[in-house]
């Protein structure tokens, strides 16, 4: 194990220090890694909202729409609070003003992501005559448009200042209101390139790369172990750029995973077939409880690791995100430690979930563990979930418990060179703490 970690450090780890340090990079992940705070108060509204015991689902129901406020507003517009802290921390390792920077990034993400619907009359006495935006726009699945938009918006703002084509004032006046003069013309000319991209031209990022997916269909669909593989691959994959990879593979496979698992339950109700006999083996409910255990990426074991990390971060990060994790839940530590643009836990997050996947396929077409017979809530814990969904499967249940065992070993490697990164850093800021409180008391 340790001549494992050091080809890591010595193979990967260069390569992963010079895209890490990367100015761009290290504003996305700086950006991402500032939401933290609210996708983990948004977690557990979550978690409130889908608890699986009925009794308490109806004492909830009645207040359903009052408690699924916070989530709307914290983790429903990720991508909103994402361009701010990306294109601020961007304009910082610039020396511009950052606080300029990033309200001219959230003008360009809205005018891309949020066109305004307006409505000429009231609609059932429920919505009234005016113009609206679709929040649902803002969230997690623009994430990738908030990140181009906040990026474009800087490097536009920096180019304008580099080239003296601003409006200066005279010296003597406020900097808040100077720097407000000096991004007037940036500012105009960012909001013209958006509005002429997004509302003239047409051309949505989002629904581009959506579009650029349509031909996999086929290849997506079925039951198939490529397939399989192919979706877990592009789910993962897409999480580590920064892309909400359900998101964006959504449009082209949710069709049909909807349509396997109403086949199966179908199946397994009215003919009374074996749920080992089943029509589909990749619905959903497979992605969501053999593999994703603790979320995409199976990163419950990375959690778990991290809660018993030397690091006082991913400590505090581990057993922060522990909770939302069991149930599913994974924003936290995709963003929070992050995941997102780091390419030492991203090879796990991507390789772990492709191992699992194929033993779960292989015990699946040999009879070891049925088919899924049934739609549960995602927040549910995997195991549970799992012996549920297969009809009260005992060795369901125990695979997902394997996986997840597994996916801890393969994170170990990869979490003790990030580990040891972050011991390191933290050392320096103690020793930089400490130096500069010297200096106070001499």
């Amino acid at each position: 194990m340790n001549g494992f970690v050091g080809i890591i450090e010595q193979k990967i780890m260069p390569v992963a220090n010079k895209i890490g340090s990367q100015r761009h990079m290290t504003a996305i992940r700086k950006g991402i890694i500032a939401t933290m705070p609210l996708t983990i108060v948004g977690s557990f509204f979550t978690i409130l909202l889908n608890i699986p015991i009925e009794s308490v689902a109806a004492m909830i129901e009645p207040y359903r729409e009052i408690l699924d406020i916070p989530f709307r507003y914290t983790i429903g517009i990720l991508a909103l609070y994402a361009t701010f802290g990306i294109a601020s921390s961007l304009a910082k390792s610039y020396k511009l003003d950052s606080l300029t920077a990033g309200i001219l990034a959230l003008m360009a993400f809205l005018i891309t992501a949020a066109p305004p619907l307006r409505i000429f009359e009231d609609v059932e006495n429920v919505v009234s005559a005016g113009r609206y935006i679709n929040i649902a726009n803002l969230g997690s699945g623009s994430l990738f448009g908030s990140i181009v938009t906040a990026i474009i918006s800087v490097e536009i703002y920096r180019l304008f200042v580099v080239k003296n084509i601003t409006i200066k004032m005279p010296e003597g006046v406020p900097p808040e209101v100077s720097n407000s003069f000096i991004a007037l013309i940036p500012g105009a000319a960012i909001l013209i390139l958006f509005w002429v991209i997004r509302h003239m031209i047409g051309f949505d990022i989002n629904g581009f790369l959506s579009q650029l997916l349509m031909p996999l269909k086929d290849v997506l669909a079925g039951n198939s172990l490529f397939g399989g593989l192919l979706t877990v691959f592009l789910i993962c994959f897409f999480w580590v750029l920064g892309i909400h990879g359900p998101a964006i593979m959504g449009p082209v496979i949710r069709p049909f995973w909807d349509m396997s698992i109403a086949e199966n339950m179908e199946a397994f109700q009215s003919s009374g077939i074996s749920e080992f006999n089943m029509p589909n083996i990749f619905t959903e409910q497979f992605l969501q409880w053999f593999i994703w255990i603790g979320g995409a990426g199976t990163t419950l074991a990375l959690v778990v690791l991290m809660m018993f990390s030397k690091s006082e971060y991913l400590k505090s990060l581990g057993r922060l995100s522990f909770l939302p994790g069991l149930f599913n839940i994974n924003e936290p530590v995709i963003f929070g430690a992050p995941i997102v643009m780091n390419p030492v836990l991203g090879i796990p997050f991507i390789v772990a979930p492709l191992i699992t996947t194929t033993i779960s396929y292989f015990l699946t077409i040999s009879g070891v563990v049925p088919m899924m017979v049934a739609r549960l809530g995602f927040a549910m814990p995997s195991p549970i979930a799992a012996w549920i969904s297969t009809n009260w499967s005992v060795p369901a249940a125990i695979l997902v418990i394997f996986n997840f065992v597994l996916t801890v070993g393969i994170y170990y490697p990869f979490f003790k060179v990030f580990e040891k990164q972050q011991l390191q850093k933290e050392h320096e800021e103690k020793q930089a703490e400490s130096a500069a409180q010297t200096v106070v008391a001499d």
